[in-house]
């Protein structure tokens, strides 16, 4: 398998840095590539390169059905996962009233947070923060129940941190939603660079990703119920087709070579099992990764690899966590320290700058092992 990352054979870094990116295979970059020869044209012609296009565009949703586990016409490219949240949060506040609620984690990624504050600011909504627990970042279940109440319109949250790694249930976040007469939106975009997703089994009604955190190019995927979608008036020109529904809310020319990326990656990802047998691998390495950790290193976060993916934040007894950062990097490692990784609930909590380690099914034991022999020697 990571014969077919060019970047992985290199040797020069070893990349413990995918919660903010995954490395590209070749296929994916050869799929881009391809598209850029063979489709420089766009929707609606009669001529061969057109018809490239429309053949992207319809490739490029059906693995995005698969990939999510919807159909293909429930799901909506955009720019990245951020603007996609932004579009469709846009969409959906023109049926929000002043004083109506919409609900958020402290443990979530901004993305998921910022959308609804803009809306809140616009239209008079409220935005509540849900406590987790400050160690382990575990959801607060008893906390959620008691913030929805009957002007809740939306319960909105990240499956996965991408600082922390825990994971919430979210088919039980979805039901506390669902019964309350509220939406559950979920940021899927850490969670699907390790699990898999299935919408129906979650029974979420909006779902938002980012293919370049599985092995895709930067784009934003998202999934919306086709119930709910229909409902919505979305903002786009006049002209642009409204069928299939998805499509409603894609704006613009869409970047087509991405798309063909994206179809790429899907396969990439399929072929290798890396939300199965892949995810399997990666988890046995952050087991490893956790027994081997030196006294000096504390983690913060779940402390095992239960309820969690295996992405560790650390800070360190008498060391600044930038420094061990700067040093490791130093010596050929791709990781990351923060003062809150874009949740500004992490920033709250932890008061200061942690390292992140995130390990992906590329990765390999000894790469774990010589991480530890560095942060022994460090710390």
């Amino acid at each position: 398998m990571r014969s077919r990352f060019a970047s992985l054979r290199g040797g020069e870094a070893i990349f413990f840095d995918t919660p903010g990116g995954a490395q590209v295979p070749d296929e994916v970059r050869a799929a881009v590539d391809g598209a850029m020869r063979d489709a420089a044209g766009n929707l609606g012609g009669a001529f061969p390169t057109s018809r490239r296009v429309a053949a992207i565009v319809e490739e490029a949703h059906d693995a995005a059905g698969r990939f999510l586990g919807c159909d293909p016409e429930e799901t909506i490219f955009g720019q990245n996962m951020t603007s996609l949240n932004f579009t469709l949060s846009r969409a959906f506040a023109r049926e929000l009233r002043e004083g109506d609620e919409i609900l958020v984690l402290q443990s979530d990624h901004d993305a998921s947070v910022s959308p609804w504050i803009e809306v809140a600011h616009d239209v008079g909504a409220v935005v509540r923060t849900v406590p987790v627990d400050p160690v382990t970042f575990a959801l607060d279940e008893a906390a959620l129940t008691a913030a929805i109440g009957e002007r809740t319109r939306v319960v909105a949250f990240s499956i996965a941190s991408n600082s922390v790694g825990n994971v919430i249930d979210a088919k039980r976040v979805a039901s506390l939603a669902h019964a309350a007469g509220a939406l559950s939106w979920i940021d899927a975009t850490h969670y699907a660079a390790h699990l898999p997703v299935d919408v129906r089994a979650i029974d979420c009604d909006l779902l938002v990703c980012s293919p370049y955190k599985f092995c895709g190019p930067h784009l934003g995927l998202a999934y919306g119920r086709r119930s709910l979608l229909q409902g919505w008036r979305p903002y786009k020109v006049r002209p642009a087709p409204t069928d299939p529904i998805g499509r409603s809310f894609e704006t613009g020319t869409m970047p087509y070579e991405q798309l063909a990326g994206f179809t790429a990656a899907v396969a990439y990802w399929t072929s290798v099992d890396a939300a199965g047998a892949g995810h399997a691998h990666a988890r046995q390495l952050g087991e490893r990764f956790l027994a081997g950790l030196p006294a000096g290193a504390e983690l913060i976060g779940p402390p095992t690899s239960a309820g969690r993916v295996p992405t560790f934040l650390l800070r360190f007894a008498g060391r600044d966590a930038a420094e061990v950062s700067d040093e490791l990097v130093a010596r050929g490692f791709n990781v990351t320290a923060s003062e809150h990784f874009y949740c500004l609930g992490l920033r709250e909590t932890i008061g200061g700058k942690a390292l992140r380690v995130g390990i992906f099914h590329y990765n390999t034991a000894a790469e774990v092992d010589a991480l530890l022999a560095a942060l022994c020697e460090l710390t």
